[in-house]
């Protein structure tokens, strides 16, 4: 008797194959799902981390973007409206919004520079926040006092384009053949001179403490810088007129945020008489509202003025003879920009 006949075989399948057609999440991994919804998305990029993150996502909740964030993942989908949030280091957003990768973007003027794109980026607000220098710094009790002493030595710094520039520009100034060693460092930058591994540094600053902790001080700003929305002067060419329309909306709705954090409502009633001096102390962003009142001789008055002044605002109103005045808060607002 003859044995049965083997069952015809397919080739052998190596193993560990098919995990290349699937992924330990399914047919389809999280990611590639992601990406194929991304279409027909307008692509927002976000600073992943630090201040800069913080201030834009409190940015993003007063604009009723909503959307959730997947645990690791640098992307996610606003849930109503179709754009999509890219999370990026802010070093690396210029790049991404000058080459169309992304329509909109938010990060520091600073990074911009530094970046060498800026002349393919446009400025679309400044946000307000995130607000630093770019200086030269040295040594209080150094020898070196100026930028002028300092040409020909050693410059530690992480902006290595714009510090570049800078000292190419004085060492030519000063002739005699100088030329500024500009070292790029990481971190820490304002550990360099104490360590002996520079003359001077340029770095960022804000408050200045860190400096005057390691015993610096500036002796030269080479720009100020704030966190600013940009897009590219060229739009990409999947940006339809749909998608267009949501940089205008977006940038409305951040611009009425920031106002409303930055401004308070001011009403109140005075005389016509002394309309003028009260005008002068509210003028509004553009015009004070005036209306009449019932009572002859007295007018109703409301402008916006800024939150920061609102205690010095109302003293001078009463001074000026207003009456009831009232301050309110403005949860939201849209200004027109």
């Amino acid at each position: 008797m003859s044995a049965p006949s083997a069952a015809p075989t397919s080739p052998a399948t190596p193993v560990g194959a098919d995990r290349l057609k699937k992924s330990s999440f399914g047919a389809e991994s999280t990611m590639s799902l992601l990406v194929e919804s991304l279409k027909d998305r307008l692509l927002f990029a976000i600073p992943k981390k630090g201040r800069l993150y913080e201030k834009t996502v409190e940015l993003l909740a007063g604009a009723d973007i909503k959307y959730n964030r997947a645990h690791r993942l640098d992307v996610a989908l606003v849930q109503n409206h179709p754009i999509a949030l890219v999370f990026l280091p802010a070093a690396d957003i210029p790049r991404f919004v000058a080459l169309g990768s992304v329509s909109l973007g938010i990060t520091g003027q600073d990074v911009i520079a530094e970046s060498t794109h800026a002349p393919l980026i446009k400025e679309l607000l400044p946000l307000g926040f995130g607000k630093c220098k770019l200086q030269v710094q040295v040594p209080v009790t150094g020898p070196v006092q100026s930028v002028e002493q300092l040409s020909g030595g050693r410059v530690a710094t992480s902006f290595e384009v714009l510090a570049g520039e800078f000292f190419k520009g004085v060492d030519e100034k000063q002739g005699a053949g100088k030329k500024t060693s500009v070292e790029y460092v990481g971190g820490s930058v304002e550990a360099a001179c104490a360590l002996g591994m520079a003359d001077g540094i340029v770095d960022l600053v804000e408050s200045g403490d860190t400096m005057r902790a390691a015993g610096l001080h500036a002796i030269h700003t080479l720009l100020t810088s704030e966190a600013v929305l940009i897009t590219s002067r060229e739009p990409h060419a999947t940006v339809t007129p749909a998608l267009a329309a949501l940089i205008d909306l977006l940038k409305s709705r951040i611009a009425g945020v920031l106002a409303a954090k930055k401004y308070v409502y001011a009403s109140y009633n005075i005389e016509r008489a002394k309309l003028d001096d009260a005008l002068r102390i509210t003028p509004g962003r553009r015009a004070a509202t005036v209306s009449p009142l019932d009572e002859d001789g007295w007018v109703a008055v409301s402008a916006m003025v800024e939150r920061k002044s609102v205690a010095d605002t109302m003293d001078r109103l009463e001074r000026a003879g207003a009456e009831d005045v009232l301050i309110l808060a403005l949860d939201n607002c849209r200004v027109g920009v």
